[in-house]
């Protein structure tokens, strides 16, 4: 296992008297469960397990879980707020160009002309393009549109984003 572990999922609930839990997906791919043997569990306490999934199905934006081992509600109680993890090499394939957000915290922030504008610590997704929350400890909190007009390069390797703000953002 190489790298940091990526949550995919936040296990609410157990479901049920026979092991099962219901997770809130961390994902936009939930498929990626049918593929998904047996994940890395983070426990609350900070313990890794890995489990098998023997079964599961998707409900409203949620999934339900049932792992091996696992064959009671007082089993499934020890899993609550856990969460389901895999390692970046599980991760699925996004096009070019495309980035996931936990590759984007902590990128660097820079104009074309070398202005430090701090560095990303989220990404909001509302509207029609996301916004990288840049914070700067200085200037707080700045907005900028995730856009290729915007970003005109973004290094995940190097962790820098170059950007070109148009005329006034800075100044919101």
């Amino acid at each position: 296992m190489s790298g940091e572990l990526i949550s995919v999922a936040r296990i609410v609930r157990p479901q049920g008297r026979h092991g099962e839990v219901v997770a809130d997906l961390l994902t936009d791919f939930p498929e990626r469960f049918e593929q998904l043997d047996a994940p890395l569990i983070r426990c609350t306490d900070g313990n890794l397990l890995t489990l098998k999934i023997e079964r599961l199905r998707l409900t409203a934006g949620r999934i339900v879980l049932k792992f091996s081992g696992v064959e009671s509600i007082d089993d499934a109680e020890q899993l609550r707020h856990a969460l389901v993890q895999v390692t970046p090499e599980q991760l699925v394939p996004l096009p070019e160009d495309t980035y996931y957000d936990f590759e984007l915290i902590g990128c660097q922030v820079t104009t074309g002309d070398g202005q430090r504008l701090g560095s990303v610590s989220n990404i909001h997704r509302y509207g029609a393009a996301p916004l990288l929350v840049v914070v700067d400890e200085e200037k707080g909190e700045r907005l900028i549109p995730l856009a290729r007009s915007i970003c005109l390069e973004i290094d995940i390797a190097g962790k820098r984003i170059l950007v070109e703000p148009p005329e006034g953002l800075l100044d919101l």
